[in-house]
């Protein structure tokens, strides 16, 4: 169930709790989101609510109404973001509504933002599927003062006012690349790369660093195939990289990018018993890979963040500037420290890369 409260009375008891000590990161009540009557201040936040006339009146107390949506529902990563996200919502008095499509659906994304934003919203946070296809509704978003951002994937810079990434994309591309060497134990020989969407601009941006890197740091490294989509899937990837070690005997490593992905290429590689043989590294969660690293089926799980913290720093950052307060490097969030805003005085960095392995998997909790 959602967590509603009246904005005012919350955020008040919030700031009460945590301002006499700073929070768990030396939070101050300066950088907490300020109690409000009203949506944030246009000029100040870049955005202000639609049809907020309502919070015009000092009197009159007004519930922000803020859509996280993720690429799709019912997958770990993102069950683990609502978690955060609601609870953000819950601590700072907003009305989070975490919805998404069941399948890795564009057109579903568009369609349901559109209904809710018929319903009334003052912020959107979208994983998007398609960059252009969500284009015009976020446009449409913008130009009816509502709050546009992005979080965990890349929409068109120019469609959002700000974008939440768990870690700078370049740095979280060539780490893959690193990990991969490392667990083949050679920097040449056949590898391939199996995705989520092809169309997916987060999982593109980290592929694109990654092979940029590798030309240069790795040049013997042969990629046997073009990236290969399973559809943001588990049981596709497994049946992806069963072909892989079918079709290319001499393969020595899979990249699994999306968080399904890699847990269906260290199935496949534990059924086949090629622990030895094919390295498997990719980015998903600790408490889903940890029985395939204890066994070596898949050797580096690549962390952008606990996708938990992740969805709580997407609600916190778009109930901030909905309060017309800036958005700057330094800028603390409860449990997840301060963050990195980048030149574009847009793009939000949450920290590095985490690397877990069969060694350190238990010492992680999600």
């Amino acid at each position: 169930m959602k967590k509603r409260a009246v904005l005012g009375m919350a955020l008040a008891a919030v700031l009460a709790l945590s301002g006499c000590k700073g929070g768990q990161n030396g939070q101050t009540e300066e950088n907490k989101p300020a109690e409000t009557t009203s949506a944030a201040d246009k000029t100040a936040a870049g955005t202000t609510n639609a049809g907020a006339e309502a919070a015009n009146d000092p009197q009159e107390e007004k519930e922000l109404n803020i859509l996280v949506m993720p690429k799709l529902v019912g997958i770990p990563w993102f069950n683990a973001s609502d978690v955060g996200a609601e609870r953000a919502g819950g601590e700072l008095g907003v009305n989070v509504i975490y919805a998404g499509p069941t399948q890795a659906d564009a057109a579903e994304q568009v369609k349901m933002i559109e209904d809710y934003m018929n319903k009334g919203l003052d912020a959107i946070c979208i994983a998007p599927n398609d960059p252009a296809a969500i284009k015009p509704v976020l446009n449409s978003a913008r130009d009816a003062g509502i709050l546009v951002m992005d979080w965990d994937t890349p929409a068109d810079k120019e469609d959002v006012d700000y974008s939440v990434n768990s870690v700078d994309p370049v740095e979280y591309g060539q780490a893959i690349w690193d990990c991969l060497v490392e667990a083949m134990g050679t920097d040449s020989g056949q590898y391939a790369v199996i995705t989520g969407g092809l169309e997916a601009a987060g999982l593109n941006m980290w592929i694109d660093a990654g092979l940029e890197y590798a030309k240069v740091k790795y040049p013997n490294l042969e990629l046997v195939t073009e990236r290969i989509p399973s559809d943001e899937q588990q049981q596709v990837a497994y049946q992806r990289a069963l072909e892989l070690v079918k079709t290319y005997p001499d393969l020595k490593g899979i990249i699994g990018v999306s968080t399904p992905a890699p847990l269906g290429a260290a199935q496949a590689i534990q059924e086949k018993g090629l622990q030895n043989q094919v390295a498997v590294v990719g980015g998903t969660l600790p408490n889903d890979a940890s029985v395939y690293l204890k066994d070596g089926s898949m050797d580096f799980c690549i962390v952008e963040a606990n996708p938990e913290t992740l969805g709580y720093a997407t609600a916190y950052v778009a109930a901030y500037a909905l309060q017309g307060k800036e958005i700057a490097t330094g800028l603390e969030i409860p449990g997840v420290g301060p963050i990195t805003v980048q030149e574009d005085g847009k793009t939000i960095i949450l920290g590095p890369p985490l690397i877990v392995d069969g060694k350190n998997v238990d010492d992680y909790d999600f």
